[in-house]
């Protein structure tokens, strides 16, 4: 939540009201990035009331990203759902994820078909930025962002980077997990403003573009950039060799012809690629080392990993 004063206490009645009809054991984490409204002194008071309310402040504004990693890597249950705190994610409907994904998948995603909000600065990017995550990544998830439930293990080995709260079913269908959809509904907002606009679908193009090249060639930025500098050295080798062939037979000047000023231009090119795939090679390396990323995702089944409870943990 951010600056939701006017929804939070209905926001965790309804939750508490939900959670507590197929959940023996559950905790709902709001996680406050910095509200300046009164959003974190109500969600203290209301935790008096709800013992299974944990509000988790943030000391600023860090964005939803940040927000949501803090949230998920705060739960320890079973199964993680992440909702908005503005009720546009409805919390009746928390059953219906959850009973998706007891059938052994890694995420359930709510598909928001019929979205109440203008199409062209909010339902239209969203469908372009969907397309374009399905066809970069493969995953054939419908509506990436929004309402979504994870289980717990699989969620809290992500590493979320800023802006990839819009990827999760991606992140997730990488890492080699089952996904599945539910169709939720979307009303419109009851109280407070849309901290969204027309100017992050820039945002989310940069990020989708990101995830494809960390995707590409087998997350190895040297296949890439070796292969885009393989091809410029071929094609200024031609263009030299065309050269040479005007020089000694045709007797004419390369020097200081255009086309073997741009060969020159190719091949500094070609070497500054392979150089850049070398450089980030590294980097990634140091990054796996770092964050003890591993290449690998071991496939158990849900029964072998998790105790046998019915506990349930969500992040807002």
């Amino acid at each position: 939540m951010c600056n939701e004063a006017l929804c939070v206490r209905e926001f965790c009645s309804r939750v508490d009201s939900v959670l507590e009809q197929i959940a023996s054991s559950y905790e709902i984490i709001v996680v406050d990035d910095g509200s300046t409204d009164g959003t974190v002194d109500i969600l203290h008071e209301l935790s008096k009331s709800y013992p299974n309310l944990r509000p988790l402040p943030l000391t600023r504004n860090c964005g939803q990203s940040a927000a949501l990693y803090a949230g998920i890597q705060h739960s320890v249950g079973k199964y993680v759902v992440v909702m908005d705190g503005d009720l546009q994610n409805v919390p009746e409907e928390i059953p219906l994820l959850i009973n998706e994904i007891r059938k052994g998948y890694e995420l359930v995603s709510g598909w928001r078909r019929q979205r109440s909000e203008s199409f062209w600065f909010r339902r239209l990017p969203s469908l372009i930025a969907n397309f374009v995550l399905r066809a970069t990544t493969g995953c054939q998830i419908r509506d990436m962002g929004g309402f979504k439930c994870l289980y717990g293990d699989i969620a809290r080995q992500l590493h979320l980077r800023a802006g990839q709260h819009r990827l999760l079913p991606a992140l997730i269908h990488t890492m080699g997990g089952r996904l599945s959809e539910v169709v939720v509904s979307f009303p419109p907002r009851s109280a407070g403003r849309s901290h969204y606009g027309i100017g992050r679908s820039l945002d989310v193009l940069l990020d989708i573009l990101l995830l494809w090249f960390q995707l590409s060639f087998k997350s190895r930025p040297l296949y890439l950039f070796g292969r885009i500098s393989l091809w410029l050295l071929l094609f200024g080798s031609a263009v030299l060799s065309w050269l040479l062939y005007d020089k000694f037979v045709y007797d004419v000047d390369m020097g200081s012809r255009p086309p073997f000023i741009a060969t020159i231009v190719i091949f500094l090119s070609s070497l500054g690629f392979m150089s850049l795939g070398f450089i980030l090679e590294i980097l990634s390396d140091l990054y796996n080392a770092i964050s003890d990323r591993k290449p690998y995702h071991i496939q158990t089944t849900h029964a072998q990993t998790v105790p046998k409870d019915n506990s349930i943990r969500r992040a807002a």
